[in-house]
């Protein structure tokens, strides 16, 4: 019993986080835009790229779109868009 719960433990922690799952407030690192094409070059093109500090400012009551300020601006996403994109 003591290894399966060791294993479940260890698999949560090893979970990508998503922007996505960011709680308000909190300042997070991006390691990498997930998508493909158009959808992750207009992420690109707001600024979201590796290594782009991102602080979550609001998020709307049902959880869709999420307010952030990256670069000194402030930007607002879908949660679908928030969860290509993995932070740590």
């Amino acid at each position: 019993m003591a290894l399966r719960l060791f294993i479940r433990i260890r698999y949560k922690e090893d979970k990508v986080k998503t922007l996505k799952d960011a709680e308000v407030g909190s300042t997070v690192k991006v390691v990498k835009v997930n998508g493909e094409g158009a959808v992750r070059r207009r992420i690109m093109d707001m600024g979201i790229t590796k290594g782009a500090v991102i602080n979550i400012m609001k998020v709307a009551p049902l959880g869709d779109p999420i307010e952030v300020t990256i670069r000194g601006y402030e930007l607002t996403l879908r949660k679908a868009d928030a969860e290509m994109i993995a932070v740590e």
